[in-house]
């Protein structure tokens, strides 16, 4: 176990070390966020109805519901980008071969390489929020904050399996990668980042109960909006979970394989 925390650690000490010498990022990074934030407020205001605020799941404004899918699809975003980064980058540094013929397992390669743009992305969301509950009004006092990390781990783990997924598409064929594009579109429209979910049609709202944003945001609205207990939550969390149990060993199932293949093809380090 020790040793395993410590590949983690190095893995993402490693990221760190890199980010820190772009410490203008960080900088840019925030004032980004700030005209984000500004951004949903000024639209919300400009949409803000009392119809909508009534067809919106925990009532409130657009601006509320909005910026929370706007944020959250970052962390699928982080997801399905990482990975494939992280692959890219020791591949082209030749890096990815003595990696995994040492004795740094799969699971470790994939986590360890994760955590660092994990970690960036929830620094860089609590800035947006923070903008946004300092100059417009966002309600983050009302949040449960044991509910919102309870929700954020399941929902980390749910979009980890799919971001395998694409990195292992990226392995095997090389260039371009339309697993994470159909992805983040189908998000796009049945996962509740922008309008809820009961305004579709409903074939399309059957689909949207098949995609993990889709739960990730309804629990992760009703914790920050409404207050929303673990108790309460337990149906979406629940779901997450079921969709990490199924994503995770089937993704890490596919890499292995992807691996293989590109071993006893020779094209393992081609880009």
């Amino acid at each position: 176990m020790t040793a395993t925390l410590r590949q983690m650690f190095l893995f993402f000490w490693r990221d760190l070390t890199i980010a820190r010498t772009y410490r203008t990022v960080f900088v840019v990074e925030a004032v980004e966020a700030l005209f984000g934030a500004a951004t949903f407020y000024y639209v919300g205001r400009f949409v803000d109805s009392p119809a909508l605020q009534q067809s919106l799941p925990q009532g409130g404004t657009y601006f509320a519901f909005s910026l929370i899918g706007f944020v959250f699809l970052d962390y699928l975003h982080a997801a399905l980008n990482t990975f494939d980064h992280s692959l890219e980058e020791a591949r082209d540094s030749g890096t990815l071969e003595h990696l995994l013929v040492t004795q740094t397992s799969l699971p470790i390669f994939v986590a360890g390489s994760a955590l660092y743009p994990f970690v960036a992305t929830t620094l860089r969301i609590a800035v947006y929020l923070i903008w946004s509950a300092a100059l417009f009004g966002f309600p983050l006092h009302s949040a449960n904050w044991l509910s919102v990390f309870a929700i954020l781990l399941a929902s980390l783990l749910a979009f980890s399996g799919l971001g395998i997924l694409s990195s292992s598409y990226l392995l095997v064929f090389k260039r371009g990668n339309p697993a994470k594009w159909f992805i983040l579109g189908i998000t796009g429209i049945v996962g509740g980042t922008l309008f809820p979910t009961s305004i579709l049609p409903g074939w399309l709202q059957v689909i949207a109960r098949l995609n993990p944003v889709t739960y990730a945001l309804d629990a992760m609205r009703a914790a920050i909006l409404s207050g929303a207990p673990l108790l309460t939550l337990w149906r979406p969390l629940s779901a997450l979970f079921l969709f990490a149990a199924i994503l995770l060993p089937l993704s890490m199932t596919a890499f292995a394989w992807a691996v293989r293949r590109t071993k006893t093809t020779g094209t393992l380090t081609h880009s």
